[in-house]
């Protein structure tokens, strides 16, 4: 009897131990606040800010940045409009609106920010392929 009775108390905290993780996941699902490990993403310590934005800072040259963002712009699809004193690019590809933003955070330091929406809707797939290839560029 005493030992049904800690079973049950065990099983009731393998069951809470199940739903710590669930939460977790949901709570960071839901905040839109994720950190992507994995390849180019992960190496530059990329991270999601919204749900079609995607944002890392790195420590590649300016210059080499914003090239390699043309590059893969125009490879990717049409650049629309490009100011690099701004430090800000509009294109389309694949069917959805592209902004790439360079800002300059110290002078080793850049930060970039793409967002990309397709149908008025997030495309942070896109966002994140993008991010990922302007950085495989510079390399």
């Amino acid at each position: 009897m005493f030992y049904q009775g800690v079973r049950q108390k065990g099983d009731k905290m393998k069951k809470k131990l199940l739903y710590l993780p669930l939460a977790l996941f949901l709570f960071l699902n839901i905040s839109g606040c994720w950190f992507i490990v994995g390849g180019a993403v992960g190496a530059a310590g990329a991270y999601v800010v919204s749900k079609d934005t995607i944002q890392g800072d790195t420590d590649k040259p300016y210059e080499a940045l914003w090239n390699a963002a043309l590059t893969v712009g125009k490879i990717r699809g049409i650049v629309r409009k490009e100011d690099a004193v701004k430090g800000t690019i509009e294109m389309e590809a694949e069917s959805s609106k592209v902004w790439i933003k360079f800002i300059r955070l110290t002078e080793a330091t850049t930060r970039i920010r793409i967002s990309a929406r397709k149908y008025h809707m997030p495309n942070l797939t896109l966002a994140q392929d993008l991010y990922a290839k302007i950085l495989e560029e510079v390399k």
